[in-house]
């Protein structure tokens, strides 16, 4: 089954949000913020981002279910009036015959719940919040879940660049990943349409791997990810960064491996930090699962309940890193 129309789609809608994120990050950095009830910040960019997605998808897939991070409740509240009018300036440069009520609801379109039947789209507006607060590496994540399976991932990487070294010259910055199942992964420039095939690396030794993590430590246990390298005899330095980019990595082969250890028992991962990346890992060529070895199950609403940990790789390396894991101490029951 060909999802050429949805891919297009899901395409403009992301470099849609790709473009707000780079006027907010230029104009505001860290101002314009609050913070969650868990603590972690939401900025212009991030009610911006689904505002536009939501739109958009919901321009061309009406009937199409959305999951978003983000609802306008913060917005509405009096002493966060400065920050809603930021938002409605910066989705109305992009899309200027959106009024502020069209805006708040195309937020709060992204209230769909998921589950094991039908078909959904789910969005990271900025995955990677606290990168994106630092001017660093973040990413806009929007993946199409039908029937519980990911089917489709697009992800807009404004500050990654094409090659991570390149010391001949400048690559280029900016970049959009994506992928649909049965049709492979790809990688573009994010601001041409110029698209290249790309594939994992092709690496079975996991001395040479390159090992990628998240940056925040809170998120994943650089601990256990360094005693695992050390078990593995990998010897070069984790790259550590904020957001879905380090699938992105991973699918045109410059990372091996993608190592996210709970740093809780009963932590559970949200959907939306990987559905996109996962499918387009797998359609590069490599393989993602769980910490045991099981496939990821979107089919469980917002969480991967039934989920612990991630590990994507190339491949090669998966079973490998996977017995590793099983002498990791704290990792078995």
């Amino acid at each position: 089954m060909s999802r050429e129309l949805e891919r297009e789609v899901a395409v403009r809608a992301v470099l849609k949000a790709c473009r707000l994120c780079r006027n907010v990050q230029s104009e505001h950095m860290s101002r314009q913020k609050v913070n969650k009830t868990d603590g972690s910040p939401v900025t212009v960019a991030d009610f911006g981002g689904q505002a536009l997605v939501s739109h958009h998808l919901s321009m061309a897939f009406p009937a199409d279910p959305l999951m978003g991070e983000e609802s306008s409740d913060q917005l509405l509240r009096r002493e966060n009036g400065a920050l809603k009018e930021s938002v409605i300036q910066h989705v109305r440069r992009i899309v200027p015959e959106l009024d502020e009520e069209e805006i708040l609801a195309a937020i709060d379109r992204g209230n769909a719940s998921g589950g094991p039947s039908g078909r959904f789209w789910v969005l990271d507006p900025v995955d990677g919040t606290k990168g994106f607060l630092r001017g660093a590496q973040y990413a806009v994540a929007l993946a199409l879940v039908e029937d519980g399976e990911v089917t489709l991932g697009v992800l807009g990487c404004p500050n990654l660049p094409l090659v991570l070294d390149n010391p001949g010259g400048h690559p280029g910055q900016g970049c959009l990943f994506f992928a649909a199942k049965g049709e492979g992964a790809f990688m573009r420039p994010l601001d041409e349409e110029r698209e290249q095939r790309i594939t994992v690396s092709l690496e079975e030794r996991p001395s040479g791997a390159l090992f990628a993590e998240s940056f925040e430590s809170e998120h994943s246990s650089h601990k256990d990810s360094a005693r695992l390298a050390k078990m593995l005899g990998v010897t070069r330095e984790p790259l550590r960064m904020d957001g879905q980019g380090k699938y992105g990595l991973v699918a045109r082969g410059e990372a091996t491996i993608y190592l996210r250890v709970p740093v809780g028992k009963e932590y559970a991962e949200n959907i939306w930090d990987h559905a996109a990346g996962a499918v387009i890992v797998e359609e590069a060529g490599g393989k993602v699962t769980d910490l045991d070895g099981l496939r990821l199950d979107f089919s469980r609403g917002k969480k991967l309940e039934k989920n612990r940990g991630i590990l994507a790789s190339n491949g090669r390396l998966h079973d490998t890193v996977l017995e590793a894991l099983e002498g990791l101490p704290g990792q078995k029951e």
